[in-house]
């Protein structure tokens, strides 16, 4: 991922998988470990699945607050989605858009941030299909916001992706979202299915309407911590921070002492 000679002005925070790390030892438990000394940290959940028929693994929660207090955690995000049942299911499945949904999946962020005492934010996720809708995505998102108190992480690609599948505007679903909410923000690329069909894949270069969707997130609630997502096809080190560098070009291009956003918790 990085050598030894990276330059630690190059970016201003990382993010992990907390499953991925949780429990390792070892060489790699020590090279994580450094890394967690010399950079701000975030972590990024892959399998609560807050919205799983299942009760929740509270084991896993109470691994992760530990995990937090070890590496000095900057903060905790999961998905808006499920991913088990009976077993894990080995992708990001949407939650019905429902009023029931919203106070199901509610109470269980309550009991996570109650367990591990400190809000965490939850990401708006690229979906396929929408079972059961009820309400659209972004009425069920705030719903779900307002109700948990819990915070936002900003996914622009992912509205980019389902503004193209599912025909809303992309722009009005971003003017919608309560700013106070917004803990930080996520930006990728995806891939070209067809016209009318984007996947959210996290191993592409992030393309101009997402980069210029970024620009609006900042013009509308402020300059907020932002994170490239490249989960594979991963290009030389120079190439990604290439793109590191057009976000905080964006970001400078932004920044007054009126919109900037740092941390609010």
């Amino acid at each position: 991922m990085m050598g030894e000679n990276f330059d630690r002005n190059a970016v201003d925070f990382l993010e992990v998988a907390p499953e991925n790390w949780i429990g390792v030892g070892g060489r790699y438990g020590r090279w994580f470990q450094d890394f967690t000394e010399r950079f701000p940290f975030l972590l990024h959940g892959l399998s609560l699945s807050i919205g799983s028929p299942e009760p929740l693994d509270m084991e896993l929660v109470g691994a992760i607050k530990k995990f937090i207090r070890q590496h000095n955690i900057r903060g905790y995000s999961e998905h808006l989605s499920y991913c088990s049942d009976h077993g894990h299911l080995y992708d990001l499945l949407p939650i019905p858009f429902t009023g029931e949904a919203v106070m199901y999946v509610a109470e269980r962020i309550r009991m996570v941030q109650d367990t591990l005492g400190e809000r965490i934010a939850m990401e708006n996720v690229s979906y396929y299909a929408a079972p059961g809708q009820e309400m659209s995505e972004q009425t069920f998102l705030q719903a779900v916001l307002q109700e948990a108190d819990c915070d936002l992480l900003l996914d622009v690609n992912n509205i980019y992706v389902n503004s193209i599948n599912h025909k809303y505007d992309a722009l009005g679903f971003l003017k919608a979202l309560p700013t106070d909410r917004i803990r930080y923000a996520h930006i990728a690329g995806h891939y070209d299915e067809a016209e009318d069909l984007k996947v959210d894949t996290h191993g592409a270069p992030v393309i101009d309407p997402v980069w210029q969707l970024l620009h609006k997130a900042y013009e509308i609630h402020g300059v907020v911590p932002t994170l490239l997502e490249r989960d594979f096809n991963i290009p030389p080190m120079p190439s990604l921070l290439k793109e590191v560098e057009q976000i905080q070009r964006i970001q400078a291009a932004n920044l007054t002492e009126e919109n900037y956003v740092l941390s609010r918790r």
